[in-house]
């Protein structure tokens, strides 16, 4: 995909985004643009920066990490938003500013231990499972509670719990996504109750596919790739 398509797309997302903020009655500009960038290369990564877009999402740590090193940009951040494996998290706290796919307490405490190693804080996003076809994510309320207790204890010092994040179902039916959604801003909603000293703000919610149903839904930022970029090379998960 060209440069100019790139832009083209990002500003189409970008006025889709708003018009969905204006139907919901929130304020334009309340919710994040993640740009997936996994599967494209570092040349369509470069395109959306001069798109203005500097916020980005990588499934892989191993490709992440060669993309966005030799990117090299202070400016632009990045999301792990993929399945973590403990083996990967040294690499995918050194190229990330937060992983949002945090499941379990034993990924949590390999993160603290690797940004303590690197003095650096960073940010995380408890992923909840709310879809029936969905695997990933805490399975159950009371594992992200115990979770979000252990922070309130001052077990993860290098780590700031900012957000949730959850994949709706992939379905056509309009009411599952949207109960998917409602899941994850009510779980918020009794993590702020119960912890309200902890900064546990973000919902990471929507896709391509669904986003604008998500920002209906109170998502504050939405994860698009395909609408973006286009459709990805998933030869390369092979590489």
């Amino acid at each position: 995909m060209t440069e100019s398509q790139i832009a083209e797309n990002f500003h189409k997302v970008r006025e889709q985004i708003k018009n969905a903020e204006i139907k919901s009655g929130r304020k334009e500009g309340s919710v994040k643009l993640c740009a997936v960038s996994k599967f494209h290369p570092l040349q369509d990564v470069v395109s959306a920066v001069k798109a203005d877009q500097f916020l980005f999402g990588e499934n892989r740590v191993q490709e992440a990490y060669g993309k966005f090193t030799e990117l090299n940009r202070n400016d632009v951040h990045l999301h792990i938003i993929g399945q973590l494996q403990t083996n990967k998290v040294k690499k995918a706290v050194e190229i990330a500013s937060c992983i949002q796919s945090v499941d379990r307490d034993s990924l949590l405490a390999e993160i603290e231990k690797q940004a303590a190693k690197l003095e650096k804080n960073i940010q995380i996003f408890f992923e909840y499972h709310t879809a029936e076809d969905s695997k990933s994510g805490y399975g159950d309320i009371d594992s992200v509670l115990v979770s979000a207790e252990n922070f309130e204890k001052g077990l993860y010092p290098h780590i700031t719990p900012a957000g949730l994040m959850t994949m709706a179902p992939f379905t056509e039916d309009e009411n599952a996504i949207r109960n998917s959604f409602e899941k994850l801003r009510k779980l918020r909603e009794e993590l702020n109750s119960r912890f309200p000293s902890l900064p546990i703000n973000e919902l990471s919610m929507g896709m391509s596919g669904d986003y604008r149903i998500a920002i209906e839904e109170g998502s504050t930022m939405v994860r698009v790739g395909t609408a973006l970029f286009g459709e990805r090379d998933y030869g390369q998960d092979n590489k």
